[in-house]
């Protein structure tokens, strides 16, 4: 049998182009950027060309790079199934599952103890970190997204259609009134994902005031914690009309009677043939079934 190049080198090199970023690999598989520099530097050496173009903290594949990917890519994705098929599963099926916080926390956990009911032997990991569509047959099996349109080459399962509510406190919402004022709104500021940069925009025009410039626009990573700090008066947040919804929480209020339909929907994501799986085909069938 030829000599094959490390298989931690592969890794780190198949990490770094799904995740389009050596910090993100590096972080993924608990290494330094060093540390993963040097498994790339393996690769490389081993196979006796360089794989990346190396700016300043970003690495890009070149020709060789895309050309090797393309090769090596879908042979690893395959011994991963042949792996999985020969782990023992007949006590417990485990699905690795990608999932947002805040759709994991008011829609997914509420309805898991019916689906342990189900299907007993069912086990889920969770990877509530954000870029899961990179991560779907690395270390995601499925994945829950927010996103206007998932890949195409993914199977894509659409869960729900929704609207963008401008959310804050009830003294704040009871000093900026009941009817758009771009005067009262200029002084604010608003809270938005950093992953779902049209919403604010949508609901801008919504309100008929396109040209709305806040006194400031604060960017979060978690749905949760926009949540939060709208509730602590810190501003208005720009989030979903079901996540205000299923918060429950009576310091919050809406702002303006609007209806604006929102870019984005939860879709759950896999690989084709992640569906061959019987972890994934058994959430995939009861998410569908159970409208979650």
């Amino acid at each position: 049998m030829r000599r094959l190049p490390p298989l931690r080198s592969l890794e780190a090199f198949v990490r770094v182009v799904r995740l389009g970023s050596a910090k993100a690999a590096a972080g993924e598989l608990g290494l330094t950027p060093s540390a993963l520099s040097r498994r790339i530097g393996q690769l490389e050496t081993f196979v006796g060309k360089k794989l990346f173009i190396r700016q300043h903290q970003q690495m890009k594949l070149n020709e060789s790079g895309e050309a090797f990917h393309d090769a090596v890519a879908p042979v690893l994705e395959d011994l991963a199934d042949k792996v999985a098929e020969q782990m023992d599963d007949s006590r417990i099926l485990r699905l690795r599952l990608g999932v947002l916080p805040l759709f994991g926390s008011q829609r997914l956990f509420p309805r898991l103890p019916e689906l342990r009911r189900t299907y007993p032997l069912l086990h889920i990991d969770i990877d509530s970190m954000p870029h899961a569509e990179a991560k779907l047959g690395d270390t995601i099996d499925a994945a829950i997204v927010l996103s206007e349109q998932p890949d195409p080459s993914l199977h894509a399962v659409r869960l729900d259609h929704n609207r963008v509510y401008a959310i804050t406190s009830r003294a704040l919402a009871a000093e900026i009134g009941v009817e758009p004022d771009l005067r009262k709104l200029a002084r604010q500021t608003f809270l938005t994902h950093s992953e779902l940069p049209l919403s604010f925009d949508t609901w801008k025009e919504a309100i008929g005031l396109p040209e709305l410039d806040p006194a400031a626009v604060d960017h979060f990573d978690s749905g949760q914690l926009i949540l939060e700090a709208a509730a602590q008066g810190l501003g208005i947040a720009i989030m979903h009309d079901d996540h205000f919804v299923r918060a429950h929480d009576e310091r919050l209020a809406r702002l303006f009677d609007i209806e604006v339909a929102s870019p984005y929907s939860y879709w759950f994501v896999c690989r084709p043939r992640a569906l061959d799986m019987r972890a994934v085909r058994l959430f995939h069938d009861w998410l569908v079934k159970a409208g979650l």
